[in-house]
């Protein structure tokens, strides 16, 4: 039976007619795993025992002995009893996996990398396009983090970003620059020391027509380096820009296809797969780093995912769509025009794929819609989380699993209550994260664990793990964490300080780092919330600045900037007129400022609505699930609406 191994995403093991073959559990997986990345060469049995196991069993060897039988019959169900193995050889107390190295992608990977090294360009381009297609994830996805594997998989990875770059510098050379460019912003912003990457990105922005920015991308990288490393001058940096300055006519060649040929009218056809894909995989890469690459990261991907659906091809809008895989902590979309739109194109392309897509492809399309459709109270959208939920465990395939748990998060909203079922996710996320290796989604896990802990008033809690999600996110380079928990710590000075203006300063600073954070759903009406929740405390009006830019929260606001300016009829008026608050994180801050508002105004109507709404939160923080901001006890609050009604 031939034998195919994949390891460049989750472990796959197909034989004849791309059958799959059942190799075991994830031990067995592990084995065979360690056994591929050897290359070939024989691993002795005691390496084989020191990277499968921490803390080695006295049985580990004779296990081990084990799992190759097991292998072996896995693999070569009609080789005889007692003859020799054609795929894996005992080679003195080790093994050696036998298996041709074109039919191990990695080996592949690796081999056609090497080999097209110096290669000319057009050959370079074409093959790297489908070199780059085998990619299905993270290599040996399915497995649990060891030493050996974080080796292998950094090795990998590694040779993925070479990869990537002499692919560019190939279609570059073609003078087929241009269309590289958004790929190759978030390539460079997902890897910002790769000098390399920025003079890719330069080059295709001045093959693109862009000399100014071509110009601007370079100085920025230098300033960066210079920032980091202290590295006043990088020559391939300096090369670039003088013949960028002097118009030097190699950096526009004449467009020329695969075979050296120059091109007419001729568009690139080919390469489309991988080049979308790529497009929304390093988009992904370069939105947890915030600010300005996450507001680029969700444009380029709305671009790849709308250029992929328009070529008719669900298949291939589903694998774009699904490269993208960046954690959600808000149920409030940056963008929810754009948020509705992905939801449209994932919902027509299952349509169009039908039933018989593949499972864990299904299941992050059913996941992105649950992530996407957000703050609403359709059922769909929470069946769509929890059938990607169902898939992925059925699976058993943990990067899928993060991705729907995430999505179940999103729709916990739905109804309030639903902190103790935040507190399970979160603790699974942590747990798979860990165990896989998966950071940005262990980072995930600590966000919701300080959300879920401020919403209970377990402020030590969630000091433990706003050090967890900073030390992440300090060694990941993922820096909007840090607004986030700065956030959290002028919340908890609201709680304990009676100096109103020093949390208002507290507030301001925060605010100005949300203002670059590239998280509008977060930061739009946050600071003037956050500042009418401290007065509200305080027992003060609302605040009534012009400048304050209220966004979505205007219409809960009304009647208390009314009332702060002596209007009181147009206060019952907006209050008469008070939208249902959405289904997501300020749900209970907008009716605990309702309550307010009812008892200010003396509304009956308004109060019995608040106490319905905010009685399944008592005993919780109000506001407190934003980690954000605090408008107090809810039990508290509806302590003074009871006293009120029976009034």
């Amino acid at each position: 039976m031939e034998i195919v191994v994949e390891v460049l995403g989750p472990m796959e093991v197909r034989g004849t007619e791309g059958r799959p073959v059942a190799v075991g559990s994830r031990r067995r997986r592990e084995l065979l795993g360690r056994l591929v990345a050897a290359g070939g060469r024989a691993v002795p049995l005691s390496v084989l025992v020191d990277d499968l196991w921490e803390d080695p069993p006295p049985t580990a060897a004779g296990t081990i002995r084990t799992f190759v039988a097991e292998l072996r019959r896995a693999l070569e169900p009609d080789r005889l009893p007692r003859t020799r193995s054609h795929v894996i050889e005992t080679v003195g107390t080790g093994y050696a996996l036998l298996i041709p190295r074109a039919h191990v992608d990695a080996h592949r990977f690796e081999d056609t990398l090497r080999a097209l090294r110096d290669g000319p360009s057009g050959q370079v381009a074409g093959a790297l396009d489908e070199a780059l297609s085998w990619w299905r994830g993270e290599p040996y996805a399915d497995l649990d983090a060891s030493p050996w594997l974080a080796s292998e998989r950094a090795r990998l990875t590694e040779l993925h970003r070479q990869a990537v770059e002499l692919r560019a510098r190939a279609v570059l050379d073609l003078g087929r620059g241009a269309p590289l460019v958004p790929e190759l912003e978030a390539f460079a912003a997902a890897h910002p020391w790769r000098e390399h990457a920025w003079v890719l990105l330069s080059h295709a922005l001045y093959q693109a027509g862009r000399q100014v920015d071509a110009l601007a991308s370079l100085r920025a990288a230098r300033a960066r380096l210079l920032d980091r490393f202290g590295l006043e001058s990088v020559d391939s940096l300096d090369h670039l820009e003088r013949d960028i300055l002097r118009h030097a006519a190699h950096l526009t060649p004449a467009p020329r296809d695969e075979a050296g040929l120059r091109l007419l009218t001729r568009t690139e056809a080919t390469g489309t797969y991988t080049r979308l894909r790529s497009m929304s995989t390093v988009a992904g890469a370069a939105a947890v780093t915030g600010g300005t690459n996450l507001v680029l990261a969700q444009e380029q991907r709305a671009a790849a995912v709308a250029e992929a659906e328009q070529a008719g091809d669900p298949g291939l809008t589903a694998r774009v769509i699904a490269a993208y895989d960046v954690p959600t902590v808000w149920t409030r979309a940056d963008d929810p025009g754009r948020s509705e739109a992905l939801v449209a194109t994932t919902r027509r392309t299952l349509h169009r794929l039908g039933p018989g897509a593949p499972p864990a492809l299904r299941a992050r399309l059913l996941a992105t819609i649950g992530l996407e459709h957000r703050g609403t109270r359709d059922r769909w959208a929470a069946e769509a989380a929890a059938e990607a939920e169902r898939l992925a465990r059925d699976l058993h395939d943990p990067n899928v699993l993060v991705l729907a748990l995430n999505a179940r998060f999103v729709q916990s909203f739905q109804h309030p209550g639903r902190t103790g079922e935040r507190a399970t996710i979160a603790d699974e996320l942590i747990d798979l994260s860990t165990r896989h290796d998966f950071p940005t989604f262990e980072i995930l896990g600590h966000l919701i664990k300080i959300q879920v802990c401020t919403a209970r008033g377990d402020t030590e809690t969630a000091q433990r793990h706003v050090a967890a999600a900073e030390r992440l996110a300090t060694i990941h380079e993922t820096p909007v964490v840090h607004v986030l928990t700065a956030a959290f710590r002028a919340m908890c000075l609201a709680e304990r300080s009676d100096d109103p203006a020093e949390v208002a300063h507290a507030y301001r600073a925060v605010a100005a780092d949300l203002a670059g954070a590239g998280m509008p759903g977060v930061e739009a009406g946050m600071f003037p919330l956050a500042l009418l929740a401290l007065r509200v405390r305080h027992q003060r009006p609302a605040p009534t600045d012009p400048d304050l830019d209220w966004g979505p929260y205007r219409p809960w606001v009304q009647p208390l900037l009314d009332l702060a300016r002596g209007r009181v009829a147009a206060a019952r008026h907006a209050a008469a007129a008070l939208p249902e608050p959405a289904a997501d994180h300020l749900y209970d801050s907008l009716w605990a400022v309702n309550a307010h508002t009812a008892i200010l105004l003396d509304d009956a109507s308004l109060a019995a609505q608040a106490h319905d709404a905010l009685s399944p939160l008592r005993g919780e923080i109000a506001g407190g699930t934003t980690a954000l901001i605090t408008l107090g006890p809810v039990t508290d609050i509806l302590a003074t609406l009871d006293q009120y009604l029976d009034r």
